[in-house]
């Protein structure tokens, strides 16, 4: 599912009552929150649906598959997502469906 698709269902789901722009700027707040929240090195947890938290990967020595060469890989921050309990049961659930 792509951006404008949620953007679409949110609209339908509320009756139309808020414009789809308005609609956008609040999906935009709350990614950016989740971006502000990896960026200061915190997580960021929306009940229900899981939490974003930073995860730090260490600097290492990598070889350099074509030559061989060694290279050293700078420690780099990458984003962990764990799901929430209410929404692993949900997916599960919509697989025994299946």
């Amino acid at each position: 599912m792509v951006r404008s698709e949620i953007i679409s269902k949110l609209s339908k789901k509320i009756h139309r009552k808020l414009k789809k722009s308005d609609l956008e700027k609040i999906l935009q707040i709350l990614i950016d929150s989740v971006i502000e929240g990896i960026k200061n090195n915190r997580s960021t947890e929306i009940r229900s649906f899981g939490r974003f938290s930073v995860k730090k990967l260490k600097a290492k020595i990598s070889r350099n598959p074509r030559t061989g060469e060694k290279i050293r890989v700078p420690e780099k921050i990458s984003i962990a997502f764990k799901m929430a309990k209410e929404l692993k049961r949900k997916v599960n659930e919509k697989e025994l469906i299946n």
